[in-house]
């Protein structure tokens, strides 16, 4: 029996970012709307989306403030990546049938020219893969260590959120370095324990205090801090920081809720005695590192040195409270949606 061409969809769902939050988003911030999809220009595709990332910095997008990426704009769709089937084409280059990946997520289906669509295969890692450990945040893991970071084998190596999707990876890519110590930091006693059996040399709850803690877990000091907490963690890093060492200031979850803007680390001053780097970056800065990323995870998952965890939602309606649960830090790994 002959299958026949099904025709493609004519109206799609999307979510729209209804009102700026203040502090911590509630539901209300966001809007479910159904709308048309336009006809195909030359050169476009349309894809019909199946997981889609909600990731922290999405956070500050959604603040009408100047950052290094433009913020959300009211009453439109919100983006972010997401992993599909082509099922329309007007490209030479991505035929119906492929696996893409591409930036226009919040929505079920998605009009893209075909040049901003990543092909990729997902014979041997599953679509979601492309979403966390194969892509922003593995990159994200690897470029900050070992780039921001300027990892060196033999470094005692701290990071915070380390049972979150970029610092779950930067443990584990810390110890197959060459890490002479790995400690993570989380915010329950069972992410605490996954951090441990991913390999982590020491693991503790934030909740009971940092600074104690990380003396505890690095005697001996640290030479290399992976930030994605700011806060208390970044002092207290700052603490434990042997000298000449480097802090790769990744994200600052810690802050991005609150209506009046932190203070910063009282005791900033240590860092010229100890003659500390603190470098913050961006991602795309390190777009040059994807393809020796890319290689050398690709053998760490083969060879078992690299697991990952993932936590689900199902449905796009349900994708702001997957967002405000990633913030609330409901996940183990990458949160993903699945539509």
């Amino acid at each position: 029996m002959s299958s026949q061409p099904i025709d493609p969809p004519t109206s799609t769902r999307h979510i729209v970012l209804a009102r700026r939050p203040h502090g911590r988003p509630v539901p209300e911030d966001f809007r479910l709307e159904t709308v048309a999809l336009p006809e195909l220009r030359d050169g476009q595709i349309l894809v019909a989306n199946s997981v889609m990332s909600v990731d922290p910095y999405m956070r500050g997008r959604m603040n009408d403030v100047k950052s290094y990426i433009d913020p959300f704009r009211l009453d439109e769709p919100l983006d972010g990546g997401a992993v599909g089937e082509v099922i329309a084409s007007r490209s030479g280059d991505v035929p119906v049938g492929v696996t893409v990946l591409h930036g226009l997520g919040w929505r079920e289906h998605a009009v893209l020219d075909g040049r901003r669509a990543q092909v990729v295969d997902v014979s041997q890692v599953s679509e979601s893969a492309y979403l966390g450990v194969m892509g922003m945040p593995g990159l994200t893991a690897y470029a900050g260590l070992m780039a921001a970071g300027e990892f060196s084998p033999g470094d005692a190596v701290f990071v915070s959120g380390a049972a979150g999707a970029v610092g779950s990876l930067v443990v584990q890519i810390a110890k197959a370095s060459g890490a002479s110590r790995v400690i993570g930091s989380a915010g329950s006693a069972e992410k605490v324990a996954r951090v441990l059996e991913l390999g982590a040399d020491a693991a503790f709850d934030y909740h009971d205090g940092v600074g104690d803690q990380l003396e505890a877990a690095a005697p001996d000091g640290i030479d290399l801090y992976f930030d994605n907490v700011g806060g208390e963690h970044l002092e207290a890093a700052i603490e434990a920081m042997n000298d000449d060492g480097h802090i790769a200031l990744c994200g600052a979850i810690s802050a991005y809720n609150a209506s009046e803007p932190p203070p910063g680390p009282r005791n900033l001053f240590r860092a010229i005695g100890k003659r500390l780097t603190m470098r913050g970056f961006i991602v795309g800065k390190y777009a040059g590192l994807n393809a020796e990323f890319r290689e050398k995870m690709t053998g760490w998952l083969r060879d078992g040195e690299v697991r990952f965890d993932e936590t689900f939602r199902d449905g796009l309606e349900n994708a702001p409270q997957a967002f405000i649960d990633l913030l609330d830090g409901a996940n183990t790994g990458k949160m993903v949606v699945r539509l």
